[in-house]
This record gives C-alpha cells, structure tokens and sequence, in this order.
C-alpha cells in the first residue's frame, strides 16, 4: 500500500473488494485492472482508512496519525507505540495484546487524543485495576496528553466525576458495577479495558455490567499482555465484547469448540485451540518486549495499594506514637530505624511485637494487585519480600488461585535452595519465587524470571540493587521490568530514596521527622 503525497492511497484489490470499497467510500476511485486485480485510490482520512481496515483485514493500513499527528507530551514515542496508536485509531472495536512493560498506555492515550482531534471521541472512560488508576493511567496522561482534562472516579466523587465534563475519566472494575446507570449516560464515545482478563468470564456480573454500557457505537479497546493464558476457555468473554460475530451465543457451545473432555470432570484443550483463539480474538495487535529494541533494558512501574481501614488507623497511632517520643528526646538513627521497620512491618500486613509475638492486618487489596501482575506477566515472577511471616501468606494465597510457587528464606537449607533455584532457572515450576530478599540478594542468576515485585522497600540501597541484579544479568532474553507495591507514605518515600541511590541509613532520622511532620533543618 502506497501514500501518494500525503493525501491518498493506492493499493490493488480484489474485484469483490474493490466494489465494496466503491460502494462504502465515497472518497474512492478504480484507476487501473489487471486480471482480477483492481487497482484504487482513497482519500486518506481517518474514516477512510477505518473503513479500508473493515474491508482489508490482516493487512497494516496506515493511519493518518502517522502523518499530521504532533504526538504530545513529555516523550518521544517509541516505534512500536506509534504502530500500537496507528492500529488502535483504525478500529472501533480491537485487542491490544502488548506485553506489560512495552508502553501501551500511552499508545492508547495518544490514539485517543487523536480521535478527539478528529471529531470522533469526545469522552474517554478508562477502566482498570484500583492499584493502578493514578500512578499509571493518570500519570501516563499528565506526561502524554496534558492539553486534555482526566480525573479518577473513586470514592465519594466518583459520580461527580462521571457526570463532569472531564475528557478521560478513570475509573476501576468495582466502581464500573456501581455507577454503571451514570457511565451510561455519561457519553463515553470510548472505553478503555486494561488488564482486560477481569472480564474473561462472561457470566460475572462485573463482565454483564461493562456490555451494557458498550452502544454500538462505542469504540472499545481491551487490554491485556497475556489473553486467555490459563485457558482456551477464557478467550470467550473477551471475543463477546469485541469480535462477537466470531464467537457462539453460549459459552457451553464454545467450550465444545475448544476443549475436549477427558474424564467425567477433566477437560484439556484441543490440538487446534490456540488457533481457534487467535481467529477470535481479532482485531488485534502484540509487540513482545524482546520485539521492541528501542526500550530501555528494565522499568520501573508503581502500584498504588491503599492500606485498609484497620491498618491505616493502626500506622496512625503508630505515627502518634513517634510525635511523642521525638517530643521529649533526640532521635538516634537505632530508634528511627526500629520505628520505621514498624511502619514497614504493618504496611506489608504483619507487625513483630517486642515479645516476639506477630500481630497480622489484612493485606487482600495487596494480594489481589500481586495477582493481577502475575496474570499479566507473559514470563517468570520474582517477589521480594523483607518479612519472613507475609512470605507464608502470599504464598498461600498464590497456592489458592493455582499458580506454583517456592519460597527462599533463612530457614531453607542450602541444598534445598539449589534445588528450587534449578528449578526455577530449568523447569516450568515455580512460576513464581518468593524470597526474603537476605536470603538470596546476591551471586545468584534468576534469569527464568524478567519481573520483580517488592511486596514492600528493603532497607538497603546495596539490597535493592542485588534484587534486580538476581534477572538483570547475562542470560536474561526479556527486558525487565520491576514493580513496587506501595499503600503508605514510609514506603513512598523509601522506594523514592532507593530509585535514587540515596544511602537510607544515613537519611533514617531525616525520614522519621519526615513522617511525623517535622521540619528537617
């Protein structure tokens, strides 16, 4: 296909093809014929080229984004998100598959604005997961789109919000359920999944509640780096919102499509189901991360986990307790230490008393974004966690939702850990390793793995490193990426101090007064 002076293109088709396109574009013209291949020219315009990618499909139609679009914001597009916006402004309904860690956010932001600029979206409704509502999506579109208004829809504004004249509205899974009469009249022209594999199950209410607020209008772009990854099964939901023609009324038919049954209770996939997925899950886009040379070698994401109602009121009183001892005495960097480690403790969900004794808060909101990030990653997962007893609950919960795992701590033999670290390097199982970081932060290769999640900061700027060292090192393949779980500010501002190489223990009474409200001079 051929852009001839920005203004048109010219490419050949066949005969049924070509009198489509005569019919359907108006801004079309046959100039030449060979055989049964006919030779067109259309204007390039945005609705011309949508419409050239309903009647040209598996071909890669440019998009005029590519051409008169000033791609705003703080950054330079990389390749792969341009071709991403590229894909995206050309359908009204499509997949992006990219891999977490390769930029699609702000591909999709930068698609979206385009739309705007073109008169074909007014109002963006962006749903995702709670964790990363502000330090990814609306972060991303300060950086990418700051000419356009966005706020979060959370909490006792979110119908406010909703009903508000923001041009990107963010909102997550839960609030779409209990607003979705407002959504509905809102005037969303488009709505943005991430992380689209919460609504693989089309019997869920969460997943009835998102199809009633799609028009038939709607554009509808669903997100997600590792679609149907557990099974063929839940590849039906996702094809029901976007591809619905490709797809049985009924999951059961589907499922007779797919999978084929063993035993009484056991079913396994069929020789050809991932084909059959692949025709469903259309239009569709994928770039690796081992696709995309231009990334930087690892990244660095955030996921924002509020602490529940008991513990906040907890780290409170805690921090209470700091404003009175700093009150009568000066503070030594031993007993700023030991207060700290005590807000780290109780952020991460189990807090050691002086007897000995554990004192556990529910930590589910972490646990669930831990999961969502496993789901997501297309490879190994690496999670550091500084506190022995949260290591048994984490895995107990991974355990639960059937994902294999192992755990290296002080109490594991060194023999065992060779055992497990083989494993892990040469085997499918464990998918994901759970580590105290003291324990394995150093001389040890892990490079199964291309993510690593911190369930909370170390203590050490030496040990922060080590940990990403355990997959940045030779014989990784993937780029990396490296996520922080943060709910409190202590671990706001100790994630800031090891992403700066600032050495925490001669900054640990500046981070106490820090937290207590002090001055520091």
């Amino acid at each position: 296909m051929e852009i001839v002076d920005n203004v048109a293109l010219r490419f050949t088709c066949s005969s049924d093809t070509a009198e489509a396109i005569s019919k359907y574009i108006e801004k079309s013209e046959q100039i030449g014929q060979a055989d049964s291949e006919h030779e067109m020219l259309v204007y390039w315009g945005i609705e011309e080229a949508q419409k050239l990618a309903f009647f040209l499909p598996g071909q890669s139609i440019p998009s005029p984004i590519l051409a008169n679009y000033e791609w705003p914001g703080m950054y330079k597009p990389f390749d792969h998100q341009r071709d991403t916006s590229r894909f995206l402004t050309l359908h009204r309904r499509a997949f992006c598959f990219n891999e977490a860690g390769t930029g699609k956010t702000s591909a999709a932001i930068w698609a979206a604005d385009y739309l705007m600029n073109q008169g074909l979206v007014r109002r963006v409704l962006v749903i995702c997961p709670l964790s990363i509502m502000q330090s990814a999506w609306q972060a991303d579109l300060f950086k990418t789109a700051m000419h356009r208004t966005c706020a979060v829809a959370h909490g006792s504004k979110r119908r406010r919000v909703i009903e508000g004249e923001y041009q990107f509205v963010i909102i997550n899974y839960d609030g779409v359920n209990a607003e979705r009469e407002s959504i509905s009249k809102a005037g969303f022209d488009l709505i943005i999944v991430d992380e689209a594999n919460a609504y693989k199950n089309a019997t869920t209410v969460r997943w009835k509640n998102l199809a009633k607020i799609i028009r038939t209008d709607s554009y509808l772009w669903m997100m997600t780096g590792t679609p149907a990854s557990q099974s063929p099964e839940d590849a039906f939901g996702l094809a029901r919102l976007v591809n619905p023609s490709a797809v049985p009324k009924y999951k059961t038919a589907w499922k007779d499509m797919v999978m084929r049954q063993i035993t009484r209770f056991k079913w396994m996939p069929k020789p050809d189901a991932q084909q059959t997925v692949f025709k469903v899950l259309q239009p569709a886009i994928r770039y690796e991360k081992a696709e995309c040379l231009d990334l930087p070698d690892v990244l660095y994401q955030t996921r924002e986990v509020p602490l529940t109602a008991q513990a906040t009121s907890y780290y409170r009183d805690l921090v209470k307790q700091m404003q009175v001892v700093a009150a009568g005495e000066k503070i030594s960097t031993v007993n700023a230490a030991a207060a700290l480690t005590k807000l780290l403790q109780l952020s991460g969900g189990a807090v050691y008393t002086d007897d000995g004794n554990v004192v556990e808060f529910d930590v589910s909101p972490r646990l669930n974004v831990l999961g969502e990030v496993v789901e997501e990653a297309s490879h190994k997962v690496i999670v550091f966690v500084p506190y022995k007893h949260t290591i048994q609950v984490i895995q107990g919960y991974l355990n639960k939702n059937g994902v294999s795992t192992e755990i290296i701590s002080g109490d594991v033999s060194a023999n065992e850990r060779s055992r497990i670290f083989n494993s892990f390097q040469t085997t499918s199982t464990p998918r994901v390793l759970l580590i105290q970081p003291q324990s394995a932060s150093h001389g040890v290769t892990l490079t199964a793995a291309d993510t690593i999640v911190f369930w909370s900061p170390v203590m050490s700027v030496e040990t922060y490193l080590q940990c990403v060292a355990r997959i940045d090192r030779v014989g990784q393949k993937n780029n990396m990426t490296v996520i922080h779980l943060q709910g409190s500010e202590v671990e706001r501002r100790m994630y800031k101090m090891l992403q700066g190489k600032v050495d925490m223990h001669e900054k640990l009474v500046d981070l106490y007064n820090a937290e207590i409200g002090e001055s520091n001079g």
